[in-house]
């Protein structure tokens, strides 16, 4: 397994402190952001491997995040995983506008968001290949 640059965003510090440790320990370089309005900043100036985007925050929600973030033009090609507690079947539709590659049901089980990583990851690298399927993880 490489050793990858994750970016969590995520306004609830308590909810992530394990899956930041868990992510740490495998040796992944973990940068978590807290507020939503200055993650697309963040994320320009670190160029991370993959994002993990909570999709229910305030301010601003983890739709609009993913998709300012993907009209930044060095951003296209970094793989998001959306994270929440909800899912409805019209989030495919906005998932796809938004640019985000697979999303995670809450609680996250962390052995999940490892292969979710590896897997986006992965594909990111194979010309051609379009991030556009679903695969939810209960």
């Amino acid at each position: 397994m490489k050793n990858r640059e994750v970016v969590i965003i995520n306004d609830d510090k308590k909810s992530i402190g394990d899956l930041e440790e868990t992510l740490t320990a495998i040796g992944h370089d973990t940068i978590v952001v807290n507020d939503a309005l200055l993650a697309v900043d963040i994320v320009v100036q670190r160029k991370p491997d993959v994002i993990l985007l909570e999709l229910n925050m305030p301010r601003k929600n983890g739709f609009e995040l993913a998709k300012e973030i993907n009209h930044a033009v060095e951003m296209k090609k970094i793989p998001i995983i959306a994270m929440s507690e909800f899912f409805k079947g019209e989030f495919r539709f906005l998932m796809d506008l938004c640019g985000i590659s697979r999303y995670l049901k809450k609680p996250v089980n962390p052995l999940d968001v490892i292969w979710a990583i590896e897997n986006v990851a992965e594909e990111k690298h194979q010309p051609g290949r379009v991030l556009s399927e679903y695969e939810i993880i209960k």
